[in-house]
């Protein structure tokens, strides 16, 4: 569990879904995201490739000298429609090493965003942390593609 781990590495215990919790999971979720994406200087779109499993999608729209905010999704067909899901915004904070999820569409495609209150920020994050943990067992790296087409927003 994220609160053990954290605990026995610090001596402090990390309660869930406390504000401490919270940014405990941020560099949980940014550790994570520089597993599957070291370099995101490399290129605006990445696609990784599992075999036997969803091709994974991200891309950055933004890139300042201490944030970046990319997009990160899977692609399949659904009802003859390209349906993107989760489709996750995530800001990366490089000098605090940590990443936020910013919103996610949910399963009926409206944007959930990460609000103002600790406990949607909590869900948004620890879905991210499941979701890149998920990822890497997957074996999912990402690797620049040229003439990848941008995906809808």
């Amino acid at each position: 569990m994220l609160a053990d781990f954290e605990s026995v590495r610090t001596g402090q215990i990390i309660i869930p879904r406390s504000f401490s919790g919270l940014m405990d999971l941020y560099e949980h979720n940014y550790l994570r995201l520089r597993k599957i994406v070291p370099d995101l200087e490399i290129a605006d779109e990445m696609i990784s490739v599992s075999p036997g499993h969803l091709d994974l999608y991200l891309s950055v729209s933004e890139r300042c000298k201490y944030t970046t905010m990319l997009r990160m999704t899977y692609q399949f067909q659904q009802n003859g429609k390209m349906v993107c899901q989760p489709d996750m915004h995530i800001r990366i904070y490089h000098d605090a090493r940590i990443a936020e999820v910013q919103d996610r569409l949910d399963r009926k495609h409206r944007r959930i965003y990460s609000g103002q209150t600790l406990e949607q920020k909590w869900k948004l994050n620890r879905f991210l942390y499941k979701w890149l943990g998920y990822c890497i067992f997957q074996g999912h790296y990402f690797h620049p593609v040229s003439n990848l087409k941008a995906f809808n927003t």
